[in-house]
């Protein structure tokens, strides 16, 4: 009997193990912690368009805002310039802010929010993403779709989809 009992009590202890194992690398996969440590830094110009270049026009800022702190420290601009072909292009400069698993920028109709009140908002109304966000750091561009109204549209979230929650928001002032 107390054999039974030894050979019973290390298969529980290793299967506990295996167990324990398994959960700790899902929960490593998910949160990636590694990536509060490493800094993803972009440096991409003002777009021009060829036929601003060669009339000498520039980039129009039609909207603008400072990003503030929600989830992490953030900071940095935010500007919607219209290039002379017409399109326009979300703007950010000089952004400081944690990586994460899963930030994409997102314009918003929400109210932007100081504190943990503005953390969850951003997705709750009409959104549209820009996509992911390219760095954690520095400056960096995201094409606006030709039919979004920046009259409905007056935030911007770097918004962690993994979570659901927002590292630092602006609200978007018509230049």
């Amino acid at each position: 009997m107390g054999r039974i009992r030894r050979v019973m009590s290390k298969r529980v202890v290793i299967g506990v193990l295996v167990v324990g194992l398994v959960a700790v690398g899902a929960g490593v996969f998910w949160f990636q912690p590694w990536k509060l440590w490493v800094d993803e830094t972009v440096r991409e110009a003002v777009p021009a368009v060829a036929e601003s270049a060669a009339a000498g026009a520039a980039a129009r800022t039609l909207a603008s805002g400072e990003l503030i702190s929600h989830e992490h420290a953030t900071s940095g601009k935010v500007r919607i310039l219209r290039l002379a072909d017409g399109s326009r292009v979300l703007r950010l400069e000089n952004l400081d802010t944690s990586n994460g698993p899963d930030l994409r920028v997102l314009v918003a109709d929400a109210p932007v929010k100081k504190g943990t009140a503005g953390w969850r908002v951003f997705d709750d109304g009409a959104h549209v993403s820009l996509g992911k966000l390219k760095g954690n750091k520095g400056d960096q561009n995201y094409v606006l779709p030709a039919g979004l109204d920046l009259d409905r549209y007056t935030s911007v979230s770097i918004w962690c989809d993994r979570f659901d929650v927002s590292f630092g928001a602006a609200v978007l002032s018509r230049a």
